[in-house]
């Protein structure tokens, strides 16, 4: 109980440090196409606003003053690779020209961001210019390995993991057979995923070899898509990257840990007519290497990207009808039916999770399975 009520505080201390580093960018001018933090009032401007939301950025944009025009962020690091070498800042280093575009000058090297990707300007440019379709031809862009949003959220959700296990891990140590504080919440879901998924699929004699990265994909996908719920932004499992690289994971895992029988299997299938089998080895290795971890990546990406989509749809409910039901009445459906919207995506949170961990441990089951000839 010491050690959960610990980790508590510790949690505690870092959302008040990430509080007091909540820093005023100096941004008179609004970014082109930005409408992060301005007013709204358009369909147009409201579909651009959720579009921005769902996309990774280099700080966490809370609101923006619209007398003075000022937004209040709170800026990440930015780390760069460049023509003249690996460059480092804030974010908060961004500021807008006079034609509206933000520009950073670090160490002589002049940098750019455009719709939150970095580019650097050529070599005597200090402006971006634009072609008709508004990408920039005088500009490159950059290998960018920053500190975003994401990162930020996967940091985040590896300490928590790192706090709750690690309180959970001591606790059996001491001879604890009752977990105390977060161990209570956190037993349950293991016994779960070992008992309900690992288990029947995998199978009694092989499934703990893989249980850590169960466990592990289990809990971070969860934390991650409650952490997509709360007013800081995060759409860590909304960005196709992430869920790819988990995927890949899956695909690695299971394409390495397969039996001499699953490839036998795979590669030359007993009981078939010899001239198909090297067709039918084909379809296996597509549907091994690209079409299952297709599945897991797509899936997850496009269900929590379209929660998103439709909770701020409905927030954004209380604007479009103003005009014909009235502020009052518009902003009470919008609430009411968001509220309910949350309770689903909280279900939804969970739902996914679980769903990517079956999945996974059904691939790697199907792999490390021994087949009967006989049958």
């Amino acid at each position: 109980m010491v050690i959960a009520k610990k980790s508590i505080k510790l949690l505690a201390v870092l959302f008040m440090v990430f509080g007091m580093f909540t820093v005023q960018a100096e941004n008179d001018t609004p970014q082109h196409g930005d409408v992060s933090g301005n007013q709204v009032d358009t369909p147009e401007e409201i579909n651009s606003y959720i579009q921005h939301h769902l996309k990774d950025s280099h700080d966490f944009h809370f609101y923006t003053d619209n007398s003075t025009g000022k937004h209040y962020s709170f800026p990440l690091p930015v780390i760069v690779w460049t023509s003249e070498g690996l460059k480092t800042f804030m974010s908060s280093a961004f500021h807008h020209d006079d034609a509206g575009h933000e520009i950073v000058d670090a160490g002589g090297v002049k940098l750019t961001k455009i719709h939150s990707k970095i580019y650097e300007l050529n070599p005597g440019e200090t402006e971006v210019a634009f072609d008709e379709e508004h990408h920039a031809t005088n500009a490159s862009k950059v290998i960018d390995f920053s500190i975003t949003k994401s990162v930020f959220g996967m940091l985040i959700t590896g300490l928590i993991m790192l706090l709750g296990f690690g309180a959970l891990a001591r606790g059996y140590k001491k001879g604890n057979t009752i977990p105390k504080g977060v161990g209570r919440v956190l037993e349950p879901l293991v016994l779960y995923v070992r008992d309900e998924i690992a288990r029947p699929n995998i199978g009694e004699k092989k499934y703990k070899k893989f249980m850590s990265f169960l466990l592990t994909v289990f809990f971070f996908i969860w934390i991650l898509n409650l952490l997509g719920l709360t007013p800081l932004g995060f759409n860590v499992t909304g960005q196709i990257a992430v869920t790819a690289a988990m995927a890949i994971f899956t695909v690695v895992i299971y394409m390495f840990s397969g039996t001499k029988d699953f490839w036998a299997h795979t590669l030359w299938m007993p009981g078939v007519p010899v001239i198909l089998r090297p067709i039918l080895a084909v379809i296996e290795l597509v549907g091994f290497v690209i079409i299952k971890p297709f599945s897991l990546l797509i899936r997850l990406f496009a269900n929590i990207t379209a929660g998103h989509f439709v909770v701020m749809s409905l927030v954004a409910l209380m604007i479009t009808m103003k005009a014909s039901f009235g502020p009052a009445a518009s902003t009470g459906m919008s609430l009411i039916l968001t509220l309910f919207i949350m309770v689903i995506e909280l279900l939804v949170a969970f739902l996914q999770a679980f769903i990517f961990t079956m999945l996974s441990s059904l691939f790697i089951g199907m792999a490390v399975e021994e087949h009967d000839d006989h049958h």
